[in-house]
């Protein structure tokens, strides 16, 4: 009777414990606002549009447990009438929070402004991100932004990969979200988090092969 009750008081108090994590976690997924996606889209820079990485940040977030609403940090160039868009201006106002409760930006000045590390930017499963030094390294992060994340124009060379829509030609300019990469011509290193080179071409082998793998930053507003 006594190992009965013993082991009903065992089990009360794990169901209990889980509980309370169960309810923990999803407090945590749903104060997120910022993440890097753990997975691209996987046909390179063709995410289908701003709206095709929008879809793909809100189905990454909903797995995790958040209900907000998303957008990727992502610039389009103007192309058939249509202006140009800021990554900037996409991601609302802040502050962004990370899936495991750090804050990483105050404010979008404060974004651009700060210095963000490989520590603070996650995927929204709360694990760090591949960068230099780990095997693949997948520090490559698709922006299309200056490191005021607004876009670029730099005459005929294309910047957005056709605005998110090309698995093939073009560029885009990549961020390496661990602030590491080798001496550029000018005897800089590529650092930035969302302004770093230019990738290859637009293909997922060619993103993969400048480490890469097509991911791109995530934001709640």
């Amino acid at each position: 009777m006594k190992n009965t009750l013993w082991g009903s008081l065992i089990f009360a108090g794990t169901a209990v414990c889980l509980a309370g994590a169960a309810t923990v976690q999803a407090q945590t997924a749903n104060n997120m606002s910022f993440f890097i996606t753990s997975v691209g889209k996987g046909d390179g820079a063709n995410l289908g549009g701003l709206a095709g990485a929008d879809a793909h940040c809100s189905t990454l977030a909903k797995a995790a447990g958040s209900s907000k609403t998303w957008h990727a940090y992502l610039s389009t160039t103007p192309v058939q009438g249509a202006g140009a868009v800021d990554a900037r201006d996409r991601i609302g106002k802040g502050p962004w929070v990370n899936a495991k409760g750090v804050t990483i930006a105050r404010n979008v000045d404060d974004l651009h402004t700060a210095k963000l590390s490989k520590e603070m930017l996650l995927n929204e499963k709360g694990a760090a991100v591949n960068g230099a030094g780990d095997t693949p390294n997948t520090h490559d992060i698709l922006t299309g932004s200056d490191t005021a994340g607004r876009y670029l124009s730099m005459g005929n060379t294309d910047t957005t990969c056709k605005n998110w829509t090309s698995n093939g030609e073009g560029s885009a300019m990549l961020g390496h979200h661990d602030g590491k990469g080798p001496p550029n011509a000018t005897g800089r290193h590529f650092t930035s988090w969302n302004a770093a080179h230019m990738s290859k071409s637009c293909s997922q082998p060619d993103l993969v092969a400048t480490g890469g793998a097509g991911l791109f930053y995530c934001f709640a507003d």
